[in-house]
């Protein structure tokens, strides 16, 4: 077979060419075993700071559990879309499940949180209505703006003067208005200014929309995510949440009125024309729930804020600048996105994975390595990490 590439195609290569001429270049790292604090990346044992982990779910025995007895009872698929023949009563206890935890009528499940944000910020919006976003939402976020072709008007981060002024410019707009935000932004790890995002919505009639990707399993009681950290249950019309980052499986969902779920039903194109969960990974979540429902789920996530909080407190001491976190992904600042991948290749090269991130992930000149610590790192893994932080650091000029 010709391997060749076509002159078709030569643009692709010469874009890589570019990437690489930037310092923006990479090559995926492959984990060698299970997704740990202590993990094998291309054969190399790291201290691993790149997981979204958070509780280490993704390798608990009761998870294990359920997911094989699901697989033995039930098979490896469900062998059809939601809408035809690919709802099985697992699929629809768990979103029952996922319903009674976050407070709310009903809920449906996604293949992933992307496919939840994108699927109904495109659904439930047309070219009529209009959406009010803050600037740093995940890209999910933004796609979905984008194909539902409303109207976007995008504020100034966690400004609440900037969103008021989109309200009031807007405030006799003809159809729908949907503000919508992040519930911990994933980049920066700050938290939304939720009670005051509801006060506007309520203000000047929005339907109130949060992702909470990075707060499901971290934020509120037993991880119930920031309508709950901040007491905002009745002010939030869309609860997005994920299953793939501390519920430790795959997946995303969507929490409302019924009326919101019945219509995703018929109208969000991810759910429409995607098949269904494999039965080990609903199974897989149902016990990830009942653990974050229970002590055992409680103390997870008391250990996670413990190490997050140590962890903050040795960067800040070292001299290092972690941005305007408040959660547990942690960022490292370094500005240049040449420096920020050389960083993260140093790092790797002495034992710890910490990934870097530049344009067009973020902002032009605001490069960083983004670090998470989870609820199982040791306090010597930690320990160990900080010291290769501190040694590489100032051997690069970052401290």
């Amino acid at each position: 077979m010709s391997t060749a590439t076509r002159p078709q195609m030569t643009y692709l290569t010469a874009a890589l060419d570019d990437l690489r001429s930037k310092h923006r270049y990479f090559r995926l790292r492959v984990l060698e075993g299970e997704q740990k604090p202590l993990a094998t990346f291309d054969g190399k044992e790291v201290v691993n700071l790149s997981s979204n982990n958070y509780l280490g779910l993704t390798t608990h025995r009761a998870l294990r559990k359920a997911a094989l007895e699901a697989t033995r009872s039930l098979g490896v698929g469900s062998g059809a879309v939601r809408t035809i023949a690919g709802t099985m009563k697992i699929h629809m206890d768990l979103e029952e499940q996922i319903a009674r935890f976050k407070g709310t009528e009903a809920c449906v499940v996604f293949q992933s949180g992307f496919a939840a944000n994108a699927g109904t910020v495109s659904a439930i919006l047309g070219k009529e209505d209009l959406i009010i976003s803050d600037e740093l939402n995940h890209a999910s976020i933004i796609d979905g703006c984008r194909l539902s072709k409303a109207n976007i008007k995008v504020f100034a981060h966690k400004d609440m003067k900037d969103c008021e002024r989109i309200c009031q410019e807007t405030v006799n707009w003809p159809g729908k208005k949907l503000l919508i935000t992040d519930g911990v932004f994933s980049m920066d790890g700050d938290i939304a200014p939720l009670p005051q995002l509801c006060d506007l919505a309520e203000k000047y009639n929005c339907i109130m929309m949060v992702d909470d990707a990075h707060s499901s399993g971290v934020l509120g009681r037993g991880g119930r995510g920031t309508v709950d950290h901040h007491n905002c249950h009745g002010r939030v019309d869309i609860q997005v949440g994920t299953l793939s980052k501390a519920v430790g499986a795959l997946g995303g969902y969507v929490c409302g009125t019924r009326d919101l779920i019945e219509f995703l039903y018929h109208r969000a194109r991810p759910f429409l024309f995607s098949t269904s969960h494999p039965p080990s990974v609903a199974a897989t979540c149902q016990a990830a729930f009942s653990l974050l429902d229970s002590p055992a789920g409680e103390k997870l996530i008391r250990k996670l804020w413990a190490n997050t909080k140590f962890f903050k407190r040795r960067l800040k001491k070292l001299g290092f600048n972690t941005g305007i976190s408040e959660s547990p992904i942690t960022p490292i600042m370094v500005g240049e996105a040449a420096k920020a991948f050389e960083f993260s290749r140093r790092l790797f090269d002495e034992g710890v994975l910490a990934v870097a991130l530049g344009y067009p992930t973020v902002a032009e000149g605001k490069a960083r390595i983004r670090t998470i610590v989870t609820a199982t790192h040791r306090r010597q893994e930690l320990e160990r990490a900080l010291e290769t932080l501190a040694r590489v650091g100032k051997a690069l000029g970052i401290i």
